[in-house]
């Protein structure tokens, strides 16, 4: 039986983390996803914004167990476990951090606010640093703006060859994201508590090797995608690249559920599961609170993302979107925090290059670097000592 005050800290707790949740589905995950598509005129502000937030729910309730269990359980060392008060500090102190980034315009990186906040208020706990962990996340965070920027560049600079049929390099991408979909996980369909991808699933029914099975399953799944696609380029180039470009919006906006939900409900893990509270359940709540953020606050940094950075027409938004699907596809399957504007503004600056300056804001770069180097250093610091002094208070 859980007591009073208690279930009153689970209860506040609880409320931080809808918070949270909420200035995700405003901030990265809702606005992220679309913003090329939205700057390729392929949808309206508005669509995008209510369509990314079914899509980051769905994401949330699949693909979101990995990177809670690493936020709520791995950034610590030691025998420390987040206390109520410690998760609710750390959730309000990222959230308050996220917010100022959709009222200002600026794409805060949630990851960097959560992961700090996490890590200073489990260091004043006494908790050790757990250095492993960081050098993962470190060398992912590192690694995002080289290596999506540079694929969506040598994307884009793919499309605009005029060697090379439209028709032909973007079907041939379409194919590739068909077989990254056949070998990302989703928990329905594994046992319980684990995940299976499509194609060990449908690879089971074929005869022989279970290896050989999912990777048949693998090519035809990129065949059937290339296939469909380059059909449909057949009859209006210009149609089948929109479609592509909003079927990528969606797989991004998945992706960002499956992803980002772990940063406002990981915190909280530690807490609820002991009360019986299955990780499905709060993963469901999870996602609502992002479904209510995309669908509220998003449009705003829809707008800053796809406007303010690049001028994108569908071609660029392919290459941008490509490289942000499988980057945080990446993240998912290996459990790190990642933030998804690192991804896909990366992205879209290589993709802009290819085409010269791109119509980057260098200045509102230089603003935005500025502001994810500062939300991490500020959330650790502002963590520790917002702990210390509440637990010296109480």
């Amino acid at each position: 039986m859980v007591d009073a005050a208690t279930l009153a800290t689970l209860v506040i707790a609880c409320l931080a983390s809808l918070f949270m949740a909420w200035a995700i589905g405003a901030g990265s995950s809702g606005s992220t996803p679309f913003a090329p598509a939205v700057g390729a005129n392929a949808v309206s502000v508005m669509r995008a914004g209510f369509f990314v937030g079914l899509l980051g729910f769905a994401g949330a309730v699949l693909q979101g167990a990995n990177v809670s269990e690493a936020v709520g359980r791995e950034l610590i060392a030691g025998d420390v476990t987040l206390s109520a008060t410690a998760a609710t500090l750390a959730l309000i102190i990222a959230a308050t951090l996220v917010a100022i980034g959709v009222f200002t315009g600026y794409p805060i990186a949630t990851a960097f606010t959560v992961t700090g906040a996490v890590v200073g208020v489990g260091l004043a706990m006494g908790g050790d640093p757990a250095w492993a962990k960081y050098v993962e996340i470190t060398t992912l965070w590192v690694l995002t703006p080289f290596v999506g920027g540079g694929i969506a560049y040598g994307t884009a600079k793919l499309l605009r060859n005029e060697s090379i049929s439209e028709r032909y390099a973007v079907s041939t991408l379409a194919g590739l994201v068909g077989l990254i979909l056949a070998n990302i996980e989703f928990v329905v369909l594994g046992p319980s508590g684990e995940g299976a991808t499509l194609a060990a699933t449908l690879g089971e029914y074929v005869p022989g090797p279970a290896l050989a099975g999912s990777i048949l399953v693998s090519f035809v799944l990129a065949l059937l995608a290339a296939g469909l696609l380059f059909r449909e380029m057949e009859e209006s180039a210009e149609r089948g690249e929109r479609r592509f470009l909003l079927v990528m919006g969606g797989l991004v906006a998945f992706s960002a559920g499956g992803s980002q939900v772990g940063l406002a409900i990981g915190p909280l893990l530690p807490l609820l599961e002991p009360q019986g509270i299955s990780i499905t359940a709060i993963l469901v709540g999870g996602g609502v609170g992002l479904l209510i953020g995309s669908w509220t606050g998003a449009p705003r940094m829809i707008k800053a993302i796809a406007q303010d950075y690049s001028s994108l027409g569908p071609r660029r938004s392919i290459a941008a979107l490509i490289p942000s699907f499988a980057i945080a596809q990446t993240a998912v399957l290996f459990g790190i925090p990642v933030s998804f504007n690192e991804i896909i503004v990366s992205s879209i600056i290589g993709s802009g290059y290819a085409a010269g300056d791109g119509g980057v804001s260098r200045s509102k770069m230089a603003y935005t670097v500025f502001a994810w180097v500062a939300s991490l250093v500020g959330a650790i610091v502002i963590g520790f000592g917002a702990f210390s002094v509440v637990d010296l208070l109480l």
